[in-house]
Parts: C-alpha cells; structure tokens; sequence
C-alpha cells in the first residue's frame, strides 16, 4: 500500500537521486531517506545515494490483484548512476506482469527517451505509463518536448510541488491550420486534441518543511484548460498552505502563519500585497486537504 494518492502501490527496486531543478528543493524522498539511514536498505553514511534493493524486484509478480503501481517513487530511474542492467530488470518485471499498471515519472527525460529506446525499440508495453515531473513552465516546456516523442501507452504531467503557473494548451490541442492556435480557430471551427499530447494532469502544492505555497489561480487555470479539453485532472494536495479562509481556521483550531502569494512570480510577502497576490495560510497537508473549489479532483485515463 501507499499513502500517495494518485496510485495503489509503490514500487522501490532502487532509491536514491541528485537535486536537478529548483522542485527537488525540499525533495520528501530525500528527507524520508534521512529518517531510515541504516535501516531497510538505506546506506548509513549517504541515505539517498542511488541504491540497488534486489530483494524488492520481484514483488510484483506476488501482487496477484491488477493495481497501479508507481514506480521508484523514492528516487529517479533515470539517474545515471543507475545501470542499464537494473533498469533492464526492472523493465523486464513491467513488461511482465500484464496485469498491473506501471507509472514512472522522471525529472531526466532524455535519459528515459535513451532507455525506452534501446529497452523497447518503437513498441512499449500497454501497462507503462510514462511521465514528467514539471514544477513550472520552463521545466514543463524542456521536459514534455522530450517526453511527448516517446510513444507510451500514456503519457503524463506531474505539476508537483507547483511553484508557478503552467500553460499546457500547446500540448491539450491540435494546432489549427487557419490560424495556427490551440482549440477553436478564429471563425469557431472546433479543433481535436492532440494524438501525441497529454493524457493526464496531475497537480499539487508542496509540503514538510520549508514548503512553498502553491497560489489557487495556478491550479484553477490548469483544471480548466484539462476541463476544456477533455483531459483527466487529478488535484493531489494544497500542501502545507491552503488560501486563506477564515471557516478553515475555526475548524482546524489553529493560529497559522499568513503570507501572500504573488500570481505570476510566486514571490511570497509577510504581509498583504495590493496587486497579483493572495493570502494564503501554513496550516499544514492534512488540514489544508485536497478540495479545490468545494470538491475532490480524482479523475484518471
């Protein structure tokens, strides 16, 4: 089992990675490693150093129930220090058990696009899903290129922890051909979504210590650009800040620290900032929840 919301089950045959992007800034992997040094596989001296764990190889062929399994959700399967013996293994499992849903996510696309390529040639299995995370536009633009010429069954965003806004409309719709824009043209003629686009959104705000907020207006903005496209959007978490609300308050019983937000930057201000900017509230994961606007977003392929 696993508390991560989006899937049934993690899969840790390796663990361990390297900060590559301003998202593994307060990277809750390499914190949870630091807590189990020396114990469960976890090297003493470097706990989130890449570590090979055999032992946990095969554990989904024991797993007879189908399920959707995320795959090295402790670190990057993808990271050079990685061999390709183990992630020819650890593909081999995938490619093995039919009956399960395999999901790996990586910050080190390219490298995947290598190994796909070399593992599978142009044909993935239908049980892998492959996915990018991406914390801002810059790091979705470098990454979804890469990702989107991998031919997987599904392919992925995971917009966690969202440090700014994200526009994902180049890659929701076919570009038209009159005016060369996403959806509908200029005279109203619908355009279809993209065959090699996004499949599935995933979003969420950051949390444990140190956590940035995550401001409503960005994951507004990207619920209804999946809204509008017909593409599932799943809302993982507000993190450690929810917007602040004065009911939310009363009920969680706390005092919490206050910042504003600003909409464009993400630059946080002690106190209320007249333009671009929202208050927002350190109230903590499990009572800032995962409701936007009144309900759950679960959706999934």
């Amino acid at each position: 089992m696993t508390k991560i919301e989006w899937c049934e089950e993690s899969w840790n045959p390796i663990t361990g990675c390297s900060p590559v992007s301003e998202g593994c800034e307060h990277c809750y992997a390499r914190r949870m490693a630091q807590r189990l040094k020396g114990r469960y596989g976890y090297p003493q001296d470097d706990p989130f150093k890449v570590t090979p764990h055999l032992d946990r190889l095969y554990q989904p062929l024991h797993w007879h129930k189908p399920r959707y399994i995320f795959v090295v959700s402790m670190g990057d399967l993808f990271h050079p220090d990685v061999s390709d013996m183990v992630q020819g293994d650890i593909l081999s499992v995938i490619e093995h058990c039919v009956w399960h849903t395999f999901l790996i996510l990586t910050k080190r696309p390219l490298a995947m696009q290598k190994v796909m390529k070399w593992a599978f040639a142009d044909i993935l299995p239908d049980n892998l899903w492959l996915g990018v995370t991406a914390e801002n536009q810059p790091r979705f633009d470098e990454r979804w290129r890469i990702l989107a010429q991998i031919a997987a069954a599904k392919r992925f965003v995971s917009i966690e922890p969202m440090l700014g806004p994200v526009d994902l409309d180049e890659w929701l719709w076919q570009k038209c051909t009159v005016c060369w824009g996403p959806g509908e043209d200029d005279w109203g003629y619908d355009v279809e979504p993209r065959e090699d686009g996004i499949d599935w959104v995933i979003c969420g705000g950051e949390s444990g210590p140190g956590a940035r907020p995550m401001h409503p207006d960005w994951v507004r903005s990207v619920r209804d650009q999946c809204q509008s496209a017909g593409v599932p959007f799943f809302f993982k978490q507000w993190g450690e800040w929810a917007p602040d609300d004065f009911e939310t308050v009363l009920t969680s019983g706390k005092t919490p620290k206050r910042c504003s937000v600003h909409s464009v930057t993400g630059e946080t201000f002690d106190h209320s900032y007249p333009y671009n900017a929202i208050d927002m509230m350190k109230i903590g994961k499990k009572t800032a929840g995962r409701l936007l606007d009144g309900r759950e977003w679960s959706e999934k392929p």
